[in-house]
């Protein structure tokens, strides 16, 4: 089993950075690839980035390559979204989730078995 907690959300102005952190108890994270969803009021959770385990690959959504990127620490346990350029269509719950799949496809939610309680983002314009 493993417990996920994200922090770092907040409300920032259009163009600001946002750091956010998953922090892993339970289980060492280092055996799992890992992900970065949001979900908007009335609508469905949508994938944001993963990376792999090792810390080699990563993936992005097109609304977000460019402007977000995923790191982690498997030394701390601890995994990363650095988010800038912010806009207001960015705004949401965030959540991290560990996956648990070998296959198929990163930005399917299915795949992920544990998720944290999610933090909220709020950009302004």
């Amino acid at each position: 089993q493993v417990q996920l907690v994200e922090s770092g959300g907040g409300l920032v102005q259009a163009g600001g950075s946002l750091r956010l952190s998953c922090a892993a108890s339970g289980r060492t994270l280092s055996r799992y690839a890992m992900g970065w969803f949001r979900q908007a009021p009335g609508k469905e959770r949508e994938f944001v980035g993963a990376i792999n385990w090792t810390g080699v690959s990563t993936y992005y959504a097109d609304a977000v390559n460019g402007r977000f990127t995923i790191s982690r620490d498997n030394a701390k346990n601890t995994v990363a979204l650095q988010m800038n350029s912010l806009k207001p269509e960015d705004t949401a719950v965030y959540y991290c989730a560990a996956r648990t799949t070998a296959s198929g496809s990163y930005a399917s939610v299915n795949d992920y078995a544990y998720w944290g309680q999610g933090t909220q983002v709020t950009v302004s314009s």
